[in-house]
C-alpha cells in the first residue's frame, strides 16, 4: 500500500512542555486511520504539524510524498482539514460558508457537490441559517463539507464528535464509512473509544508518545492478564472490597460489571466467586471475557505510568 502519510520521530515542544515525543508511523492511502487518547495526549498538535499549520522541532512529516515545512503551499490545496473547534464564519449562512471556501480552492460548490451531496442534503433545508445558529450536529456536518468541497485527498478530523449527540456521532460515522469507499485517506482523532473500532488502524497516544499501533482487534492482543466481569447487587461495596484486595491488580467499573485483573497468573473465576461469597456478596457473579480497546488503553497507560517510575 502506497503511503498517504508518512511521520518519522517527530517532536514538538511548547516551552518546557514536551507535547510530542519521537512519534513515528505511515498511513496508507484509502486508510481511515484513528488516533485515540484523552486531552493532551498531543493529538491535536500533531495535526496541525500535517496539516502545516505547526512546525515540528524535531524528525520529520510528509503528505502525500511531500514535505510538511518545504511544501506546505502545495499540501494545502491537496487537504481538508477540520479542527476540533467550531471555526466557520459564525455570521455566514450556511451556503455563504460553503461558497467562500469553494472560492478559496478555485472551485465550486455545483462541481464537487456529488462528493458531499449525502452530508450537504441535510444542510440545504437551513441554507440561509447563520452558521453559528445552527446545533452541534449541524455545525459538525457543515465543517465536514466545507473541508470537502474541493475534493481533498487527505482529511484531517480533529476530535470531529466531541460534544455531538450519539445519533449525530453515529450518522458522521456513516459518512466517514462512504468517504473511505470512494478511496480518500481519512485521519481523525478521537477520545472515544467506541469509535476506534471503526478505522481500519488505530494509534493509542498519551502524553505525546504512541503507546500502540495496530488494527482495533489486534490491539486488544497487548492485554496481558486474564479479563474478569463481576457483577453483585452492592457494586459499590464491590468495587471498594476489591480494589483494597492484595491480589487485585487493576478494577474498573464499565456499565453494570467491575472489570477486574488479578495478580495471580493462575487464579480462576470459580476461586474468585467462592472469595466473594465468604466476603459476604450475595447475587455475584464472575466469568471471563475478552479484553476491549478501552480495557487495552487503560492497561498500556497504567503500564507506561509503572515504567516512569521505576
Amino acid at each position: 500500500m502506497k503511503e498517504a502519510v508518512l511521520i518519522a520521530g517527530v517532536g514538538k515542544r511548547f516551552g518546557e512542555v514536551q507535547v510530542l515525543q519521537e512519534v513515528t508511523l505511515s498511513v496508507g492511502e484509502g486508510e481511515l486511520f484513528g488516533f485515540i487518547g484523552a486531552d493532551g495526549a498531543g493529538k491535536t498538535t500533531l495535526f496541525r504539524i500535517l496539516a502545516t499549520l505547526l512546525l515540528p522541532d524535531e524528525g520529520r512529516s510528509e503528505v502525500l510524498g511531500l514535505d510538511v515545512v518545504r511544501s506546505y503551499r502545495d499540501i494545502r490545496k491537496r487537504i481538508g482539514y477540520m479542527p476540533g473547534k467550531f471555526s466557520l464564519y459564525p455570521d455566514l449562512s450556511v451556503e455563504e460558508n460553503l461558497r467562500f471556501f469553494a472560492s478559496v480552492f478555485g472551485t465550486t460548490v455545483e462541481k464537487n457537490y456529488e462528493l458531499i451531496r449525502d452530508i450537504y442534503s441535510q444542510l440545504e433545508p437551513f441554507k440561509t441559517r447563520r452558521a453559528g445558529k445552527l446545533s452541534g450536529g449541524m455545525k459538525q456536518k457543515l465543517a465536514l463539507s466545507c473541508a470537502l468541497v474541493h475534493r481533498p485527498e487527505v482529511l484531517f478530523l480533529d476530535e470531529p464528535t466531541t460534544g455531538v449527540d450519539a445519533v449525530s456521532r453515529k450518522e458522521f460515522w456513516q459518512m466517514l464509512g462512504r468517504l473511505r469507499e470512494q478511496g480518500m485517506t481519512i485521519l481523525v482523532s478521537t477520545p472515544y473509544m467506541d469509535e476506534a473500532v471503526l478505522c481500519d488502524r488505530i494509534a493509542f497516544m498519551q502524553e505525546g508518545r504512541m503507546l500502540a499501533l495496530d488494527t482495533p482487534t489486534g490491539i486488544t492482543t497487548l492485554f496481558r492478564k486474564p479479563l474478569f466481569a463481576i457483577r453483585a447487587r452492592e457494586t459499590w461495596r464491590l468495587l471498594c472490597a476489591l480494589r483494597a484486595s492484595s491480589h487485585a491488580a487493576s478494577v474498573y467499573a464499565f456499565g453494570s460489571a467491575l472489570h477486574y485483573t488479578d495478580n495471580r497468573p493462575a487464579v480462576r473465576a470459580d476461586e474468585l466467586l467462592v472469595a466473594l461469597q465468604a466476603d459476604g456478596f450475595t447475587e455475584v457473579s464472575v466469568s471471563v471475557i475478552q479484553p476491549g480497546i478501552e480495557d487495552t488503553f487503560i492497561a498500556l497507560m497504567e503500564e507506561k505510568q509503572g515504567s516512569d517510575h521505576v
